[in-house]
């Protein structure tokens, strides 16, 4: 797929790996739209990436389908299609399983689960009248590989690598491919050494390849999986070595 003149919707896309991705699409000729429930930071960023594109901002809660609804009919009103859906917001949790309340648990597969639910459910008849299309979902190491201390997380994200494998069966037929990326640690505002202290050389040790990721290596992930036109169904892991272990 040529990206120059698509149209991608990005949720999350106000900062960290949806920041930077959108920028990788924008680079590529691409039209953005993202989605972000933090409107100041989606503000900042919708100006600060002007610079390289067209790009809009859409205040959205992915654990809501009406936003999610709107935001997909955001990106059509604005540039008359949709190209490409990366369904990325997510949030973590930590903590004692036996603690967990339901509330919390909840939370957490609302926006991480749900939220990719709803992009594919509302992108794909988008996607068929485009005659193609590509889905794109940010899973995680921790959809292969279990942690003590996330299992909402975990459940969330392996359920996120089986969505992506039925939604790219069912809809190979319309072209459309749906594939999901599974980043390692990444830097960002709150896993960095200032935030985590000592913590952060226990999760750097973790990664055979000696360094945490950026940001913008999980963006040439997402790039890479838009445009292959002969991969769908995977679960792209790009972790540093850290799931070969």
């Amino acid at each position: 797929m040529d990206l120059k003149d698509k149209v991608a919707v990005i949720t999350g896309g106000a900062s960290g790996i949806g920041l930077a991705t959108a920028r990788a699409f924008l680079e590529k000729g691409a039209k953005v739209v993202i989605g972000d429930y933090n409107e100041e930071a989606g503000k900042s960023a919708e100006k600060d990436l002007s610079q390289y594109g067209d790009v809009l901002f859409t205040v959205t809660d992915v654990s809501k389908e009406e936003d999610v609804k709107n935001l997909i009919a955001s990106a059509v009103d604005k540039f008359g299609r949709l190209d490409v859906m990366f369904n990325n917001a997510g949030i973590g949790a930590q903590g004692e399983m036996h603690e967990l309340s339901y509330e919390d648990y909840k939370k957490v597969i609302n926006i991480n689960q749900d939220g990719v639910f709803f992009g594919s459910k509302h992108a794909i008849p988008e996607m068929r009248k485009a005659g193609d299309g590509a889905i794109i979902n940010t899973a995680s190491i921790l959809g292969s590989v279990g942690e003590p201390t996330a299992f909402a997380y975990n459940a969330s994200k392996g359920a996120v690598n089986l969505m992506t494998k039925s939604v790219a069966l069912q809809y190979a037929e319309d072209k459309i491919r749906v594939s999901a990326v599974a980043p390692g640690y990444v830097e960002s505002g709150m896993v960095n050494r200032d935030a985590l202290g000592e913590y952060y050389d226990n999760l750097v040790a973790k990664h055979p390849i000696g360094r945490l990721g950026e940001p913008e290596e999980i963006a040439h992930a997402v790039i890479f999986l838009a445009e292959n036109e002969f991969t769908t169904g995977i679960t792209l892991l790009v972790d540093g070595g850290y799931t070969a272990q």
